[in-house]
């Protein structure tokens, strides 16, 4: 689906599903954006702790807001995939850190390589001006093909802790292999960078989503960082119950 209608039918889905959508989703989530405990640490786990119903409905309204462009710089995996994972994060969230770091490197090897799966990140700043700032300098790194080398360097472990302010993210993007960083500056400060922000966020807020990271696997929601086998369990029931290439 082009980029240039996803949000547009944002509002109709909204009416047709997003509020059972949302409704779902907060009775999935509830807990802060903060970073996991250690194991250990005071009896806590590392784990968010969220709770996830397997059989939570697919609702088809939702497939829609995959875009599938093969041209899209925040997108991981073919466009023509037949599961699309759609994640919807905060560069300041703790949980999402622990997803990008421990779930979805698996998902990418076990799924993505395989040409099973395709991941598009939504960029959802919920947490005030330095969570918009990364989320302006994500998409500035992806205009020189370096979002995945950014999104990795700002969700390493302690990364968040150090802040986002704009010297921060220049030595972020840096470190992600950006090559012209003049560019990078003037990009991430720019009017396209808050358009496009602001798209996602849109998006987000019309299927319900109110906390992150937030996802849907071919019109499933799934909210917070949930275990792998959430993931896979999701990934493959979607693999299995999409259509064929000769039946599309």
């Amino acid at each position: 689906m082009p980029t240039s209608t996803s949000t547009s039918k944002s509002k109709p889905l909204m009416i047709v599903s997003g509020v059972a959508v949302a409704a779902v989703l907060a009775g999935l989530a509830s807990y802060t954006a903060t970073k996991p405990a250690s194991p250990g640490a005071s009896g806590s786990s590392s784990v968010a702790e969220v709770s996830a119903d397997p059989s939570a409905g697919v609702y088809a309204d939702l497939e829609a807001y995959a875009r599938r462009d093969a041209s899209d710089k925040l997108a991981l995996g073919r466009a023509d995939a037949p599961v699309v994972l759609i994640e919807y994060a905060d560069f300041k969230c703790g949980y999402c850190g622990k997803f990008a770091r421990d779930t979805e490197p698996v998902l990418v090897k076990k799924y993505v390589e395989k040409g099973v799966l395709r991941i598009e990140w939504r960029n959802f700043p919920i947490f005030g001006e330095e969570s918009e700032n990364a989320a302006r300098a994500s998409w500035a790194a992806g205009r020189q093909g370096r979002f995945w080398e950014f999104h990795k360097a700002a969700y390493a472990e302690g990364a968040k802790e150090k802040g986002f302010g704009k010297e921060r993210l220049a030595a972020l993007a840096k470190e992600a292999g950006v090559a012209d960083l003049g560019r990078f500056a003037k990009d991430s400060d720019s009017a396209a960078a808050r358009e496009a922000v602001g798209k996602d966020q849109e998006q987000g807020y019309a299927l319900g989503a109110t906390s992150t990271p937030s996802f849907l696997i071919n019109g499933r929601p799934i909210a917070g960082a949930q275990p792998l086998e959430t993931f896979t369990e999701a990934i493959e029931a979607a693999a299995k119950a999409a259509p064929s290439k000769g039946e599309q």
